[in-house]
């Protein structure tokens, strides 16, 4: 059974679990949160959030996001797995 972590969303407080073999989104979509996404793979930047705390893995090598926005911690949680407890500012 794959780890979980608690993810906790801002500015709100809303937590879920999220397994590591599971998607960001899919996780809050499965507990009854409605995070915005569009495409699910990545590319249309629908769902772009901050990463203001914890460590993700993209499941794609480079999702739509730019050099810059990875740097200022940036992720698409429809591509992104948990690999520690989260804290994500939803939105740009």
């Amino acid at each position: 059974m794959p780890e979980t972590y608690r993810v906790t969303l801002l500015p709100g407080g809303e937590h879920f679990e999220a397994p590591a073999d599971e998607t960001v989104l899919l996780s809050a979509l499965a507990a009854g949160i409605a995070l915005p996404w569009s495409c699910r793979n990545g590319t249309c930047r629908t769902c772009i959030s901050h990463l203001a705390a914890g460590r993700i893995e993209h499941r794609i090598a480079w999702p739509g996001l730019s050099l810059e926005e990875k740097a200022e911690g940036f992720i698409l949680p429809c591509v992104a797995e948990p690999r520690s407890d989260l804290t994500i500012t939803c939105g740009p």
